[in-house]
Order: C-alpha cells, then sequence, then structure tokens
C-alpha cells in the first residue's frame, strides 16, 4: 500500500518569543516494513540552523535553531511512502519461544534491557498480566494476541490531543485511553511477562474517528526472537501490516514525540493546531 502524507503543524503565541532548539521526528523510518520514497519539511520561519541526524533507537531526527523572535511557528511535512508487509506473521519465531518464559540469546538480552524494564506495577496489572498468560496456554504469541484482543474489547478509544500519556493504572481503572494510552498499557502488560516492548508513533490507512479528521497514531511493538520488532495495535485488536506507517520508535513515549521544544517569553500564550491529510493507493 502507498502512503501520501501531509502534516501541518502550528504553534502560535501572544507575543513575540524566542524559540529554543526544536526537536522533529516526522520524517518515516526506512526499514523491512516500509520504505521510504520521498520526504519534505518546510519551516516557517526560517531556522538560522537546521541539522538531521540518526538518534540512539535510529529516528531520524532534524534538529532547529532560530535567531529571530516570532509569533508563530509552522512546520509542514510531507511523506510518500510504501508498506511492504502484508502478512504480519511472516517469520518463525525461535523455538525457545513455544513456552513461557520467554527468552532471548545472550547478545539480544544485553540489548534489550531498557525495552524490558517493567518498573513499579500496580497489583491489577500484575494480575491481569498472569491472567492472560495463564488464558493464553503458557504460548508467548498467544499471549501477544490475547492482550491485544483484551484491550480493544475492554478499553473504550477516546480522542486526546493533547498531555502526556495516561499511566498504565490509570487507563485500566477508567477503561477509556487515546491510542497513545493502550500502547503504554499493552507495553507494561507484556513486559510484565518478560517481552521487549517498544512504543511507536505513526499514521495509520483508516481514520480514526467517523468524521474522518486524522490524526497521528500511537501502538506497540514487541521483540519477537526470529521476527524481529513486530507490531500490535490494541485500538484496533490487529497485529499491525501494511495499514500503518511508522515514523518513530522508542522505549518511551518521550523518545518519539512529533515535535519537541520550548521558548523564553513572558506572559506569552501558546496554541497548538495541526492538521493530518492522508491518501492510500
Amino acid at each position: 500500500m502507498r502512503f501520501e502524507i501531509e502534516h501541518h503543524t502550528i504553534y502560535q503565541y501572544s507575543l513575540p518569543v524566542t524559540l529554543l532548539p526544536q526537536t522533529l521526528r516526522l520524517q518515516p523510518r526506512g526499514d523491512g516494513n516500509q520504505r521510504l520514497l520521498n520526504f519534505e519539511c518546510d519551516i516557517d520561519p526560517k531556522p538560522h540552523l537546521t541539522t538531521n541526524f540518526m538518534d540512539l533507537e535510529g529516528n531520524i531526527v532534524t534538529r532547529l535553531w532560530f535567531e529571530v523572535p516570532t509569533d508563530y511557528l509552522q512546520i509542514t511535512s510531507r511523506a510518500h511512502c510504501e508498506t511492504l508487509r502484508g502478512n504480519p506473521f511472516d517469520y518463525l519465531p525461535e523455538k525457545e519461544w513455544e513456552k513461557f518464559p520467554i527468552t532471548y540469546s545472550p547478545y539480544q538480552e544485553t540489548l534489550l534491557v531498557p525495552y524490558r524494564h517493567v518498573g513499579e506495577l500496580s497489583s491489577e496489572i500484575n494480575e491481569l498480566a498472569k491472567s492472560l498468560a495463564i488464558e493464553s496456554n503458557g504460548e508467548p504469541l498467544t499471549f501477544l494476541n490475547t492482550v491485544n484482543h483484551y484491550l480493544h474489547r475492554q478499553i473504550k478509544r477516546e480522542i486526546r490531543l493533547l498531555g502526556r500519556s495516561q499511566s498504565p493504572e490509570v487507563t485500566l481503572t477508567r477503561r477509556r485511553g487515546a491510542c497513545r494510552d493502550l500502547a503504554v498499557l499493552f507495553m507494561a502488560i507484556c513486559r510484565q511477562q518478560g517481552f521487549a516492548c517498544r512504543y511507536v508513533s505513526g499514521y495509520q490507512a483508516k481514520a480514526s474517528t467517523a468524521q474522518d479528521r486524522r490524526y497521528m497514531h500511537a501502538w506497540p511493538e514487541v521483540y519477537i526472537a526470529g521476527g524481529g520488532w513486530r507490531g500490535y495495535d490494541p485500538t484496533q485488536g490487529k497485529a499491525v501490516a501494511d495499514a500503518h506507517v511508522a515514523v518513530a520508535a522508542a522505549i518511551k513515549p518521550e523518545g518519539a514525540y512529533p515535535v519537541e521544544g520550548s521558548f523564553r517569553g513572558n506572559e506569552v500564550k501558546s496554541q497548538l493546531d495541526y492538521r493530518v491529510n492522508i491518501r492510500t493507493f
């Protein structure tokens, strides 16, 4: 499937401000799942300095510096991508993945330590992870699909334009969450059972609402021995195939923010608006 994506981000300030360095993660990834055919990004006002580089997690990052005060910042990115993976299960997992506990090779284990870090989880999430593992007959790949379907059925999807991801405990208690909240909860449940997970920001072919307004999307990926990073979308209850375009992936959601930065100014009010247009063919 091919995607043509146009993403407008507009910040407006009540008074002129001095923009501090801005970090953009808007360029789609190029890997075994998708091919980036073209990408361009227009910035207004024009930055004093622009640089592109790959961050620690393999994302393409654009860094902007400004010198002249401004009362607005407008970012327009355009991408043309081709997704390549029609079958999300086109792999054979390692034999060690037939039953719990899952294991990674010593080399994989070293690299995946931060992606498996659990942290403090509530007793409710711990018990839920254990019960879903039992329901899956101790089969790791069945477990991943079970978690995906459970969250799709039990957590109501909502659109929340601003704000960080909710904690997994809040999402589970509220039984409501945006796509980024479901991704974080999925990761917490799977990490509790030893899986390496990461957070992905990107776009989906299907509109999120009946009104057909487009937003950026988020979903989790799990590192499967023998299959690499594989996506699951609990908002749809499906494994990720060719209907998703990944932009950035990170251990935590903040490592995949599309735009990150701040400004200097006294008693200034800021307003954010954005529009996403997607055409698939």
